[in-house]
């Protein structure tokens, strides 16, 4: 059984900065991508940052310069620093990983979520 648990979200004035971070955890052979989407109130779930096991990041462009996630192996985990946080940045996010546990080919997990509030 594989899991991904998320922190760090929270309620946050317009320009502050939060960090989330998701741990993954139980029977994983090894975890070929790791990343965060969002979900806003009535909209899609996009992509917002993922990054590989040899380091190789990729942004939305609307968070460009702005957050930066990064990705320790040896810990299974990965960060999203946001910073210069805009209302339109509100939203759950959710950590994902694409990840071998036993099976041949790769699975994608989700984690349960976390709130992120920016307020204008």
């Amino acid at each position: 059984q594989v899991q991904l648990v998320e922190s760090g979200g929270g309620l946050v004035q317009a320009g502050g900065s939060l960090r989330l971070s998701c741990a993954a955890s139980g029977s994983i052979f090894s975890i070929n991508l790791m990343g965060w989407y969002r979900q806003a109130p009535g909209k899609q779930r996009e992509l917002v940052a993922t990054i590989t096991d040899g380091g190789t990041s990729n942004y939305a462009d609307s968070v460009k310069g702005r957050f930066t996630i990064v990705r320790i192996n040896a810990k299974n985990t990965v960060y999203l620093q946001m910073n210069s946080l805009k209302p339109e940045d509100t939203g759950v996010y959710y950590c994902y990983a694409n990840l071998h546990s036993g099976t041949y080919y790769p699975e994608a997990y989700w984690g349960q979520g976390t709130q992120v509030t920016v307020s204008s």
